[in-house]
């Protein structure tokens, strides 16, 4: 191999350290069987979401995990491989792709990495039945305002009382 050929190589494999790195979340899935209208669906999907889809061989995966720090993922290195960066939301890959997976079979989630940990596929379903940032923000929103909405229905009600009662 000349060294031309491997010095790309060697800038490819940090530039996947890299990404890993700043990532949120990654999903690593298998993406045989899916047609090229599929793809291009997903891809569209998640870069709505600002997430980005690339397929990379499984010996550069392989050697940016090793040298980014995460044991482990060059078990689910295997066959084709796709590989979703979110560097913000840390729920929409696993979201989307979950979903995804349910309408197209022949998708299918290897694993992926959760805030620099590696994490299983149980694990990345189980992020993507969290509501996204939007929902656990109103949650949260919701939760602040039932004790002053109760105090506002409280003060009407005795206001109420007392017009009725000095009637």
């Amino acid at each position: 191999m000349s060294e031309a050929a491997i010095a790309k190589k060697a800038s490819l494999v940090d530039e996947v350290v890299e990404k890993f790195q700043n990532a949120a979340s990654v999903v690593i899935m298998d993406y045989r069987g899916l047609t090229v209208a599929e793809v291009t669906e997903l891809r569209k999907q998640l870069r709505e979401a600002g997430v980005e889809m690339k397929v990379i061989k499984n010996a550069i995966l392989t050697r940016a995990a090793e040298k980014a720090g995460l044991p482990g993922l060059d078990e689910v290195f295997t066959g084709p491989t796709a590989i979703a960066f979110s560097n913000e939301d840390v729920v929409a890959p696993a979201k989307i792709i979950d979903e995804f997976a349910g309408k197209a079979k022949a998708l299918e989630i290897k694993g992926g990495v959760i805030e620099n940990k590696v994490a299983s596929v149980e694990e990345i379903q189980a992020l993507a039945k969290l509501p996204n940032r939007e929902g656990l923000l109103s949650m949260l929103l919701s939760v602040l305002q039932a004790p002053v909405r109760n105090v506002a229905y409280a003060v009407k009600a005795v206001a109420e009382d007392k017009e009725g009662n000095a009637a």
